[in-house]
């Protein structure tokens, strides 16, 4: 039996077979808990009924079917223009093919004195119930968003991002963007979060930081103009409120990058097989697990 199974499949084959479920393993990953899975499954669903429908020889009802599976598979780019986007954009920045571990191992956190500022800005902005939404740049660059307000080029400093966001100031409506350790924009429009958030009652602020976050790799400080609650947006994910100034340090630290030479990122794979091959280190804290909205 294993002569025959050999003589019908050979090396490539198997390469194939096993490229193709890698890459249907990562589609599913990358569409997983948003829209896009529901979408998918009806698309399925009308392809086994016009299977069904073929192999029972029901003419009027699979020519029906087969016309909005046409439909539906021409519509496919616009109904998953954000996830493409999203994979695109992963893509480019070797998302998909760095593993999580060796991530937190060869990436370099983010400048210590940036986030115990930005911690700080926002703890102030809760005291005084100011609204406030603090974009951090990461490696993914954030200039079509920066466009849409007022450059500043400031030296970032806590007092700086409080006076933005004094309410009735003309910068305060708007995001700023903080790229290293300054300022890069403020006044900044966003786009609003794609998925659905009919499950939790939130403002226009968060639904900006989800939106952005869903689009980028940036990690977002919103402070809530109502509440004074202060919670951080990554990856298409909203934290609970932080109550303590040195958990948001640390939160941000766990959670933030500098931007690295594109030679640190061709040796990944290499760090990786070495941190697994020695003992284990002492990690930084990890982050609070966000909640999926």
């Amino acid at each position: 039996m294993w002569n025959s199974v050999h003589q019908y499949l050979g090396i490539t084959d198997l390469i194939d077979i096993g490229a193709t479920s890698v890459l249907i393993y990562y589609l599913l990953l990358l569409i997983r808990g948003t829209r896009a899975v529901q979408i998918l499954t009806g698309v399925l669903v009308l392809v086994g009924f016009l299977g069904i429908a073929n192999l029972l020889h029901l003419l009027l009802l699979g020519t029906i079917l087969q016309l909005i599976v046409l439909g539906a598979a021409v519509s496919l780019p616009i109904v998953f223009q954000p996830e493409l986007r999203r994979a695109l954009e992963q893509l480019g920045r070797g998302g998909f093919f760095r593993s999580h571990d060796g991530d937190v191992l060869a990436a370099a956190r983010g400048d210590d004195k940036v986030m115990a500022t930005l911690a700080k800005a926002a703890f102030l902005l809760s005291r005084n119930k100011y609204g406030g939404l603090i974009v951090i740049e990461q490696q993914t660059g954030l200039k079509e968003f920066a466009e849409s307000g007022t450059r500043l080029d400031a030296v970032l400093s806590a007092e700086l991002l409080l006076s933005i966001f004094v309410p009735r100031s003309p910068l305060h409506d708007g995001a700023a963007i903080v790229r290293e350790n300054q300022i890069e924009a403020a006044g900044c429009f966003l786009p609003l979060a794609e998925q659905s958030l009919a499950e939790r009652r939130v403002g226009t602020r968060h639904r900006a930081a989800l939106g952005v976050s869903e689009q980028t790799d940036a990690v977002v400080i919103v402070v809530s103009e109502e509440t004074g609650a202060i919670s951080v947006a990554r990856e298409g994910k909203l934290t609970r409120p932080i109550e303590e100034e040195t958990r948001l340090f640390r939160f941000l630290l766990a959670s933030t990058r500098m931007r690295r030479d594109p030679r640190a990122i061709r040796n990944d794979l290499v760090t990786h097989l070495r941190a697994r091959l020695s003992p284990p280190n002492r990690q930084r804290p990890e982050p609070p697990k966000a909640e999926q909205l």
